[in-house]
C-alpha cells in the first residue's frame, strides 16, 4: 500500500530520525504521479492521493480543510488509507484541534479494515476509548441514507467541489425527490439522476450507491459551472438536456422540460451567478 508522507511516520524517540524520515518520504512521494484538483471525481484511492496533495502542499497551496473533506469522500467509498489518514489529521492537529478518541475511532476502523500502520498507532495510544467523527459520519449501509444523511454528505461534497450545497440541494430534490432508488424511463439513476454515460465520464462506478452518485453529480456540475463560468441557468439547462444543447442556443434551449427545469429549481435556488470554481 503506497502511503502519503505523514503515513509512514511510527513511533520514534528522536526528533533527529523524524526529520530524516521524512526527508525520505518526501523524495519517495516525489515519484508518484498525483491527479489534477479537476479529478476528485476518480477512484477512492485518486481522491485519497489528491487529499494528501493539499494535506502536505504537494504541488497545490495547503489546505486542510479541503485535504479532510476530500480524505472523508475517500473513506466513504472504501480506501482503507484515508481512514487512517483521517486518524494522523485528529491525532497531530493537523488543521484541526487534536482529538485522539475521535483518531482512536478512524485508526480502529482502518485497522478492522486491515491497515497494519493503523494497528502500530493503536499499540502506541494505548487504551484510549474511541468517539465517532461527527464531521464526518461514515454510515453502515450507504445505501440507506435518509434525508438528514444525505444533506450530510451533499455539504461535504459540495464544499469538495466549491459548490453551494443548496443548488446541489435543489437539484436533488427536483430530479429524484431525495429518492436513491429512482430511476428514469431514460436510464437516469439514484439521487443526480446520473445516466451512464455521465456516470462513466465522472468515475461513478456505482451509481444506486449515493455517495458516489452525489460524487459524480457535482463534479458534473462544477464542470459546467467552469464551463459555462457561473452561470447558474445555463448550468441548471445544461445538466438537463446536455452541454451541447446550450451551446448550440447559445443559452437555454427551447424545450419545454428544460425551461420547466431551469424555472423549477431556480424557484427554490434563486442565485443566477455562481463563483466559478478553479480549475
Amino acid at each position: 500500500m503506497e502511503r502519503s508522507m505523514h503515513v509512514l511516520h511510527i513511533p520514534i524517540t528522536s526528533s533527529v530520525k523524524m526529520k530524516v524520515e521524512r526527508y525520505f518520504l518526501l523524495l519517495f512521494s516525489l515519484f508518484f504521479v498525483m491527479p489534477s484538483a479537476a479529478e476528485t471525481s476518480g477512484s477512492a484511492a485518486e481522491i485519497n492521493r489528491l487529499a494528501s496533495r493539499y494535506e502536505s502542499a504537494q504541488g497545490v497551496e495547503r489546505n486542510y480543510p479541503k485535504a479532510f473533506q476530500l480524505y472523508c469522500i475517500s473513506a466513504a467509498l472504501g480506501n482503507v488509507e484515508a481512514n487512517y489518514n483521517l486518524g494522523w489529521m485528529h491525532f497531530n492537529g493537523r488543521g484541526l484541534k487534536s482529538n485522539h478518541p475521535v483518531a482512536v475511532g478512524w485508526f480502529k476502523r482502518a485497522a478492522g479494515l486491515g491497515d497494519t500502520y493503523a494497528t502500530n498507532m493503536l499499540d502506541r495510544l494505548g487504551n484510549i476509548p474511541a468517539e465517532k467523527d461527527s464531521a464526518c459520519p461514515i454510515p453502515q449501509q450507504s445505501r440507506k441514507l435518509n434525508k438528514k444523511q444525505i444533506e450530510t454528505w451533499v455539504r461535504i461534497i459540495s464544499a469538495s467541489q466549491e459548490i453551494d450545497p443548496a443548488l446541489v440541494l435543489a437539484v436533488i430534490q427536483t430530479e429524484s425527490a431525495f429518492k436513491i432508488k429512482a430511476h428514469s424511463a431514460k436510464n437516469a439513476q439514484g439521487l443526480m439522476q446520473l445516466i451512464p454515460k455521465t456516470a462513466q465520464r465522472f468515475g461513478v462506478n456505482n451509481s444506486w450507491d449515493p455517495i458516489e452518485n452525489i460524487l459524480g453529480g457535482v463534479t458534473y456540475i462544477r464542470w459546467l459551472m467552469q464551463h459555462f463560468e457561473g452561470n447558474v441557468k445555463f448550468v441548471l439547462a445544461a445538466y438537463n438536456a446536455g452541454e451541447g444543447a446550450v451551446k448550440r442556443y447559445k443559452g437555454i434551449p427551447p424545450y419545454h422540460e428544460t425551461q420547466q427545469y431551469v424555472n423549477k429549481i431556480m424557484a427554490r435556488y434563486k442565485r443566477e451567478k455562481h463563483p466559478i470554481p478553479p480549475v
